[in-house]
């Protein structure tokens, strides 16, 4: 059997047989292994429904400790949204929606030589018009990447049948370009797009994912546009204050957060029921202080830099109120501005040194 082959053993005994708790071994190459109580751990019901509380599914924990780990982040913080009691409590005030299926929505997509050839013209912002008409780019879920929504073009192959698009990752220049967009397959009316999202910038993140990645949870900030299935998005109230969208994407684009979702992704999907159920830095938390400023303070500002790095998304900078031009993309900028964000989360997510050395090897 090819060791990547996933099984499961169960075992089934009469209504007599009950256990408080149940011994539980994922991942495991061999036999011999159930003997290693590293991987092999007790889970009573009260863990099950503890770290899924909407489905009671159960978790898949690698290792003893990574179950020690993830317990105690939700024993300390709340999911996304708490299903269990049957009167839904959210954390945030979000709400989940994908605007386009690449199969059942096709007939609205347009690409740009069909527009050009119906006297449309490009305008700013990848963007194409023809007196009132305007027609917007649809963004695909493998042009997305972290802080991210240039992070690469679509290119077409005609000859490969099941997957025709492909990315092509944007070159180092294209992103110190602040008016640089990246090339999508196709575009779609405004009309259609403004029943979905009312806003001018969109917080989405990558539906396909998988543990085994260098990041599960991918998450970005995005123009006013179209978004297929595999770009999720997740909404606000139009009300809302743009630093909460701060805060949200910092939080799914931190390590602590990724650790969790690593142990509860089984497949390559990330649905939104997976999503509600995982543990989120609560709002008052953002209160707390750190030096002369807040964690609120100090996410808006980190998130403001990484996020505005183009022209198209100037309508998000200034709702944080910010007025200067595009942040310039400089790589070890980035890297140091989102090191600083994940030492906060580990802070906020209450992760020991101990803890960190062994769930993220530093």
């Amino acid at each position: 059997m090819d060791g990547r082959f996933k099984f499961v053993a169960l075992i089934f005994g009469g209504e007599q047989r009950q256990f408080d708790r149940t011994d539980c071994a994922f991942f495991l190459p061999d036999t011999a292994t159930i003997n290693d109580l590293a991987r092999c751990f007790p889970l009573a019901p009260a863990d099950f429904t503890r770290v899924n509380p909407n489905t009671g599914t159960a978790p898949v924990f690698r290792t003893r400790r990574d179950a020690e780990i993830t317990r105690g982040i939700y024993e300390r913080h709340p999911v996304l949204v708490d299903h269990s009691t049957g009167e839904e409590r959210r954390t945030w005030p979000v709400r989940y929606h994908t605007m386009f299926h690449m199969t059942n929505d096709s007939h609205l997509f347009r690409t740009a030589a069909q527009l050009e050839a119906d006297g449309f013209y490009p305008v700013q912002g990848n963007r194409w018009k023809r007196g009132d008409e305007l027609y917007l780019p649809l963004y695909e879920g493998k042009m997305v990447q972290a802080f991210d929504h240039r992070a690469a073009s679509v290119v077409v192959n005609p000859e490969n049948l099941h997957r025709p698009g492909q990315p092509a990752p944007a070159t180092l220049e294209q992103h110190q370009n602040p008016a640089w967009l990246p090339v999508t397959r196709y575009f779609v009316d405004h009309t259609h797009i403004s029943k979905s999202s009312p806003g001018e910038f969109i917080l989405t993140y990558k539906r396909i994912a998988a543990p085994t990645n260098v990041r599960t949870m991918i998450a970005a900030v995005g123009p006013r546009a179209a978004y297929e299935f595999n770009a999720n998005n997740i909404l606000l109230p139009p009300e809302t204050d743009p630093a909460i969208h701060c805060c949200l994407i910092a939080n799914l684009n931190s390590i602590p957060f990724d650790y969790v979702v690593r142990q509860k992704v089984q497949g390559t999907t990330l649905n939104w029921f997976i999503v509600e159920q995982l543990p989120i830095i609560a709002p008052a938390d953002y209160n707390r202080p750190f030096g002369n400023t807040t964690a609120r303070e100090l996410v808006r500002d980190h998130v403001l830099r990484l996020t505005y790095t183009a022209h198209d998304l100037a309508p998000f900078a200034r709702d944080l109120g910010y007025t200067g031009p595009p942040f310039t993309w400089d790589d070890e900028q980035r890297r140091h501005l989102r090191a600083r964000l994940d030492a906060l989360y580990f802070h906020l997510y209450g992760l020991s040194i101990r803890m960190r050395q062994y769930a993220f090897g530093d």
